[in-house]
């Protein structure tokens, strides 16, 4: 077992780095700790000594926290000035086997986003700066409290998604956004792949704003509308018109029990010793997809973003059916999010990527990391 480190200041963590002789694994609470390639390293990182508000400014919609702050204090902070983080961060705890959602240094970290990710973008869309000490043991900072620092390298949004192997995080600045007075889900039901696509493509492409758009196969088919209650009942009837078709409407309380289902892949929890996967195609893509992987899988799935991701779950294999999805994909990428150690230690857990952009990758980690001693091998083998 390895050695854990809890540094209390950024200057200690970066003397911690720089007379490294080992790689370390960085964690917060390590709720993603299942998340990606498995590692092994001497020591870990502890980064939860990070924590806290350092500045809250609702007026301005900016929030500056330590890395390690649980998303759930920030998300109940939010909540309480009636604003919220508008990507719609996941809580993959059922999924991943932790007790918690985590911390906000790791869902930055790993770029997570949920069904609202279509209109609001991602995660790494609403970074506006960070702090936090590379692997020559540099302590730097990135990015500011205000919308508009676009001078040099966009650092805030390379290090979002890079899973701790460029730097290890202190602290994030984010954009935060009021949130919606109410909202309706309006439902179809009896729809198949393609038909719940053309539905939802031709929703995401009228002026009804809405929100968020999944399709449950053998269940229904879902699209949500946020606002103030008279804009969202206009937009639902002009939507109900649009498809020309009966739909259902699940009221704010259902509505908001529904999205955090499919936001956290609750439909996939109980069944942990299935390997699952998210997709990212073209949604006019997914049912093709979907058709020529059922040839030869027994799968489940879920379509959200409109059909652009496709959550899916395969059998228990020695290589969690990886070849045989990426091979049916034209386009896109594949990420394994759920699988044994001992899959995710021999499979490509993250698309493998073409040479020019490997070797670009690789650029990117020598340059923050020369020694590789942050989280190696959590992406790729390489580094």
């Amino acid at each position: 077992m390895s050695a854990i480190i809890k540094p209390a200041s950024e200057q200690e963590l970066s003397e911690l780095i720089a007379a490294a002789s080992g790689p370390f694994e960085l964690i917060g609470t390590a709720s993603r700790r299942n998340l990606g390639r498995p590692m092994q390293t001497a020591s870990t990182l502890d980064l939860s000594g990070f924590s806290g508000v350092i500045a809250y400014e609702p007026e301005e919609l900016i929030l500056e926290v330590g890395a390690g702050t649980r998303l759930a204090d920030i998300e109940a902070l939010l909540t309480a000035n009636r604003q919220q983080l508008a990507f719609e961060p996941p809580d993959w705890s059922a999924l991943l086997g932790a007790s918690h959602s985590g911390t906000v240094g790791g869902l930055v970290a790993c770029n997570l986003s949920g069904p609202r990710r279509l209109k609001a973008g991602a995660a790494r869309d609403h970074m506006l700066g960070v702090r936090g000490v590379t692997g020559r043991g540099e302590i730097f900072k990135a990015g500011a409290r205000v919308v508009k620092n676009v001078t040099g390298y966009d650092l805030p949004k390379l290090l979002t998604g890079s899973h701790g192997t460029l730097a290890a995080l202190t602290s994030v600045i984010l954009k935060v956004l009021p949130a919606p007075d109410t909202e309706e889900t309006v439902v179809l039901t009896g729809l198949d792949d393609e038909s719940a696509v053309s539905a939802m493509s031709l929703a995401m492409q009228s002026a009804c704003e809405v929100s968020a758009a999944a399709h449950v196969p053998g269940e229904a088919t879902y699209l949500r509308l946020e606002g103030i209650a008279p804009s969202v009942a206009y937009r639902r009837d002009q939507l109900a018109r649009l498809l020309k078709r009966p739909v259902e409407i699940m009221a704010e309380t259902s509505s908001a029990a529904k999205w955090r289902s499919i936001r956290d892949g609750a439909a996939f929890a109980s069944r942990s010793a299935h390997p699952l996967w998210r997709i990212s195609v073209t949604p006019s893509q997914a049912p093709l997809l979907i058709r020529t992987l059922r040839q030869s899988l027994d799968i489940r799935y879920i379509f959200d973003w409109a059909g652009g991701l496709i959550w899916l779950e395969v059998p228990p294999s020695a290589d969690a059916s990886a070849d045989t999805i990426r091979a049916a994909m034209s386009g896109g990428h594949a990420t394994l999010i759920r699988a044994p150690q001992a899959v995710r230690a021999s499979v490509a857990v993250f698309e493998p990527q073409p040479p020019a952009l490997a070797a670009l990758s690789q650029r990117v980690k020598d340059s923050f990391d020369p020694r590789h001693i942050l989280n190696p091998g959590r992406m790729y083998r390489e580094f």
